[in-house]
């Protein structure tokens, strides 16, 4: 007779978190021009990612757009390579090209199979120390990038997203700026050069290297980036402080759909209680199951989801709580989001349901350390906040070591009413969140 389990669903399952974590540290080398360079040696793979981070993001520019076109045009066209060649180039050898901004740094990273490293490496040194910004290049980028700009202008979350970063840090903040899509119409290629040689530097440079790296392709890196401009290092001196409006409201007559964001403005990753803010956030709405989504979807009907969290700057961080409704709920919506908050200030929250949330957040973690990529996409966030990777055996303890009196500590001290921000967009869609 065939023997079976049986399960008693009506009881959620034993949540265990681990003990501890351990992350290997890259090994730090660094070149003559100072340039440090992060390995993470993985050589059963047969693959090398090089990322080379520069402090080029959106907060450092003096004209509308330049950080994200620069970055976007880097590999278009170089002294001897047109942008089609360059494609051609790294298709024929199997390598893959990407770049990302945000509004501190940028990032551009090659994934090559290790027996084609050199070649690869190459059209690296075109696309990294050679650009030419055709002009031709960059006015098809800003012709695409101004239509994109302007329908996404159209979409609930994205003008969200703008309207409460200006509501948190101002509208001329590094943080809260936003410009009109007709300003991709003044960018010139004289723009872009600027900001690329004041910018991607060795100064404001550090590599990270992954997979099947040897001493070989470590010197090979090392003499590219000798040809990297020395730059300066210095950082802004005239960095604002934010200023923070409590309402902002953007109304549209006959609309169907509201995106509502709460939050306030804190403090970056390094600061003492940014890990245990991370812990209220997920209680909030850091999962399906929070409590968010249990009042405004499983109750209330109200929306299809809903999230908090605590976002990460250079130079700042903010708690925010989001949802998208149907415009007929948005103040009720706004009520219940409060109304949340003040339960996390007035009591504390229930051992397993902080039992869960702590196993999820560390089981996050563990996911995004699943092979020699995402330790290095770790790596490179960890060194731009100024940690080595023992900084994710300290987010498990102090996630581990959270209490519910301590979750209730600090939402009293930081989300009081008076303290938190809220925004809500109501706009002419028929899109459903």
């Amino acid at each position: 007779m065939e023997n079976k389990i049986h399960f008693d669903r009506s009881r959620q399952p034993e949540t265990v978190i681990p003990e501890r974590l351990e992350v290997p540290e890259a090994c730090e080398y660094r070149t003559a021009s100072g340039v440090r360079i992060y390995v993470l040696p993985a050589p059963e793979y047969g693959v090398v990612r090089l990322s080379f981070v520069f402090r080029a993001g959106s907060s450092w520019q003096k004209v509308p757009f330049c950080a994200s076109a620069t970055v976007n045009n880097l590999a278009e066209g170089s002294r001897d390579m047109t942008a089609r060649q360059i494609a051609e180039r790294l298709d024929y050898y199997g390598s893959w090209f990407d770049v990302s901004m945000d509004r501190d740094w940028s990032v551009v990273t090659f994934v090559c199979l290790s027996k084609f490293f050199d070649k690869t490496l190459e059209v690296a040194r075109r696309i990294m120390l050679e650009p030419e910004f055709p002009q031709e290049e960059l006015r098809v980028y800003c012709d695409k990038s101004r239509q994109t700009l302007a329908i996404n202008r159209t979409k609930v979350d994205f003008n969200a997203r703008e309207l409460f970063a200006k509501s948190l840090y101002g509208a001329s903040h590094p943080y809260g700026i936003s410009s009109p899509a007709e300003r991709y119409d003044d960018l010139r290629r004289e723009d872009v050069r600027a900001f690329y040689e004041e910018r991607y530097t060795a100064a404001g440079c550090f590599a990270v290297m992954s997979g099947d790296v040897d001493d070989i392709r470590l010197r090979a890196v090392e003499e590219f980036l000798a040809g990297l401009r020395p730059g300066e290092a210095g950082e802004r001196a005239d960095f604002p402080a934010p200023r923070s409006i409590s309402r902002a409201e953007m109304p549209f007559p006959g609309a169907v759909q509201s995106a509502v964001r709460v939050g306030r403005v804190l403090f970056p990753r390094s600061h003492p209680d940014f890990i245990g803010m991370q812990v209220v956030a997920a209680v909030l709405g850091g999962y399906f199951g929070s409590r968010l989504v249990h009042n405004l979807r499983e109750e209330r009907g109200y929306t299809y989801g809903a999230y908090a969290a605590m976002v990460n700057f250079d130079r700042s961080g903010y708690f925010a709580a989001a949802t998208e409704v149907g415009a007929q709920f948005t103040e009720d919506a706004l009520a219940q989001i409060f109304a949340e908050i003040e339960r996390l200030r007035c009591e504390p929250v229930p051992v397993e349901e902080l039992a869960l949330v702590k196993n999820i957040m560390v089981g996050e973690v563990m996911r995004i350390l699943d092979g020699p990529f995402g330790i290095a996409d770790v790596t490179i966030e960890n060194i731009q906040n100024g940690f080595g990777n023992g900084y994710l055996g300290e987010f498990v303890r102090q996630v581990r070591e959270t209490t519910s009196e301590r979750v209730w500590e600090l939402a009293l001290r930081y989300l009081a009413p008076d303290a938190v921000s809220y925004t809500h967009l109501t706009l002419p869609t028929s899109d459903l969140v």
